[in-house]
């Protein structure tokens, strides 16, 4: 099931809209997959979609895998993303769950490569570091920053999908935007300083 903080009606308005560029953001997961699709206009950053792919009833591996692959690719077809934005796994004591959380990346990436579409892989403590400027920060100050760029005032019930829109968020900070060239940002805090207009009292 992949499920959207928005019904249809909303994100067919914003689908509607031209942008410079679409990333689809990522956080990979076996139980829950968040992604986050992020519209760029100009210097403008608007939210498309957020959400998760829900896996948890499916008891096999192998069919979690088969439905990542499935859904990524609805999810491609839906929105024609640019560019994707993985967050790489990171490394813990659990070798299994690393091992089922890095196929899944696998899988996704394979989903994208499928449709043509460049991917970039950012460490966990990147993207904290960029959205936050912490690479420290938890999930709940990443996703209030998160919610705090694109004027979101319900913040969704996992952080799953605000991780993954974090991912996006990251890329973009990383790639300067459309209208700044080659320039590339560090974090937040960098991007402040040329965009001091994104904070809102």
């Amino acid at each position: 099931m992949v499920a959207s903080l928005f019904g249809p009606m909303a994100e067919s308005r914003v689908i509607d809209q031209d942008f410079d560029k679409i990333i689809l953001g990522i956080d990979p997961g076996t139980n829950l997959l968040g992604y986050g699709i992020l519209g760029i206009q100009g210097k403008k950053q608007v939210m498309i979609s957020l959400g998760v792919i829900e896996l948890h009833k499916y008891s096999s591996h192998a069919m979690k895998l088969k439905k990542i692959f499935e859904r990524c690719l609805s999810i491609i077809d839906m929105y024609h993303p640019d560019e994707v934005a993985l967050e790489a796994p990171f490394f813990g004591k659990n070798v299994q769950s690393m091992l089922k959380l890095g196929r899944a990346q696998g899988v996704v990436m394979a989903a994208a490569l499928y449709r043509d579409l460049p991917i970039f892989e950012y460490a966990p403590k990147r993207v904290k570091q960029a959205i936050t400027g912490k690479g420290s920060a938890s999930k709940e100050q990443v996703a209030g920053m998160v919610a705090n760029l694109l004027n979101i005032k319900e913040l969704p019930k996992t952080f799953d999908s605000t991780d993954a829109m974090a991912v996006a968020f990251c890329h973009y900070f990383s790639s300067g935007g459309p209208e700044t060239g080659t320039k590339s940002y560090s974090g937040w805090g960098a991007f402040l300083k040329d965009n001091p207009d994104r904070v809102k009292d």
